[in-house]
């Protein structure tokens, strides 16, 4: 691709538009970078790009920008199908995404991993597995380092492991993963969707390009991906619990309970034979969603050169990432676990279903127009008191007042002391919103460490912490 003086517009400067424009600028491109925000942050983002000569718009998209430029670069964050957008395209101008942009400047193979809930953790277990074996790893995508920084800096890798969200898949193109790794699809962005189907469509966009000389790791545990596994062109490699295989398989990951409450096998099975049992005495994440990822990362792994010791390596010294089903403290027999990136009634389900114990949870935030519906019959079984939180509050409560006690709290320290107060020794604290961070908090992260916080203060005496 050439970018020698060519008219580029960058729209959206988080985390990604700045890599795209730093990446563009030394290239030789005239870069424009637009933002409908303002204020300190991405001001000071604006000056440092200033000062490589971007030109930098801020507090709108102007139409002029969009009509006379050779190329369109949109970042995660903004809806593909703006106004403006769509008028670019009519007018034939290409309208790609940084990932699309990234792929056509790398060679090297790339293992892509989606899904609703668990790509971070499936990511890291990956780029662990191969690094555990010997293999030159990249890690970027989603997972907070642009893909576009590996092309800007030179980097040389064996196999490049991507994290993509459904919003970055919107704007592929040509990209295609030797490995493309599914996880799961549940509700999830219907405040940017249409309906349900159309966010099924755009994690499927993963396998688009992909033919029989590449791989495909699907979950068959999941009934949705079951309705688009037959497109699907790449060898596939299957991932699920037992049940949901009739017969011995080819290519798999299979779950298998076998004694105590949670007591469990994978078998990896390659070219109809049991290759190996992976030890998982050192697994720590629990829940079996986690061994879901776990037996994809393994699968994907397998077919990217890892190795069984590397692989094994990798699980024994996984203990899982910040602000999922991370355990915080004991405090006088009640346990406080924050899973603050369950940011979807799914995460939140598989949250409520991985303890026995008796459960107050703090949920709440921002609506993404989630069907709270269906954690009717989860709560019912597993919560002893709904604390509520930021704007969903409202919404949540009358939904599941009538057979969970709720009461809201205006604060994260004011939601855990009434949290606690409700709990006896024995039971559980969770904090898993179902919803995302930004009425209050700046992302899901600032959230967690608000709980942890909130957590310290109680157990130290400070209730106004």
């Amino acid at each position: 691709m050439e970018l020698i003086n060519k008219h580029i517009v960058v729209v959206g400067l988080g985390i990604t538009g700045e890599a795209v424009a730093r990446f563009l600028i030394r290239r030789g491109a005239v870069v424009t970078v637009t933002d409908t925000a303002s204020g300190n942050q991405v001001e000071k983002t604006a000056e440092k790009l200033i000062t490589m000569g971007v030109k930098v718009k801020l507090g709108g998209h102007y139409p002029e920008l969009f009509r006379g430029t050779d190329m369109i670069i949109v970042s995660p964050g903004v809806p593909h199908n703006l106004e403006h957008l769509k008028q670019a395209r009519k007018r034939a101008i290409p309208v790609m995404g940084e990932i699309e942009l990234a792929c056509r400047f790398i060679s090297e193979p790339i293992i892509a991993i989606t899904g609703t809930n668990g790509k971070t953790t499936t990511t890291t277990l990956v780029s662990e597995m191969l690094k555990c074996s010997g293999i030159n790893t990249f890690v970027g995508g989603n997972i907070g380092n642009p893909l576009i920084d590996y092309v800007d800096t030179n980097q040389k890798a064996e196999w490049l492991v991507v994290e993509l969200s459904s919003f970055q898949l919107d704007t592929i193109k040509e990209f295609r993963p030797k490995v493309a790794v599914l996880l799961n699809i549940t509700d999830d962005h219907m405040d940017r969707y249409p309906d349900f189907k159309a966010y099924r469509d755009s994690k499927a966009r993963i396998f688009k390009n992909q033919t029989s000389d590449d791989f495909a790791v699907l979950n068959i545990s999941d009934s949705v991906i079951g309705q688009i596994f037959h497109g699907v062109k790449a060898r596939k490699l299957l991932v699920g619990q037992k049940d949901v295989f009739s017969e011995k398989p080819d290519n798999a990951a299979v779950i298998e309970k076998t004694t105590g409450l949670s007591n469990y096998r994978i078998s990896v099975y390659m070219n109809g034979s049991q290759r190996w049992e992976p030890q998982l005495s050192g697994f720590k994440p629990e829940g079996i969603h986690n061994l879901e990822n776990a037996s994809a990362a393994i699968m994907a792994a397998v077919v990217a050169g890892g190795t069984k010791t590397g692989i094994e390596l990798a699980l024994a010294n996984f203990k899982g990432l910040s602000h999922r089903l991370e355990h915080i403290a004991d405090f006088k027999g009640v346990a406080f676990i924050n899973d603050s990136k369950a940011t979807n009634t799914d995460a939140v389900a598989k949250a409520l279903e991985t303890f026995a114990n008796p459960q107050i949870v703090i949920m709440g935030g921002r609506d993404k127009d989630s069907d709270f519906e269906n954690l009717s019959k989860i709560v019912k079984k597993h919560v002893k008191r709904l604390i509520l939180i930021g704007e969903a509050a409202e919404k949540i409560h009358h939904i599941m007042g009538d057979f969970v006690v709720t009461e809201t709290a205006a604060t994260m320290s004011d939601a855990v002391n009434k949290a606690y107060k409700a709990s006896s020794p024995g039971d559980l604290v969770l904090l898993a919103p179902g919803c995302a961070s930004f009425d209050m908090y700046e992302n899901y992260k600032q959230r967690g460490e608000a709980f942890r916080q909130a957590v310290d203060c109680l157990i130290s005496g400070d209730h106004h912490g």
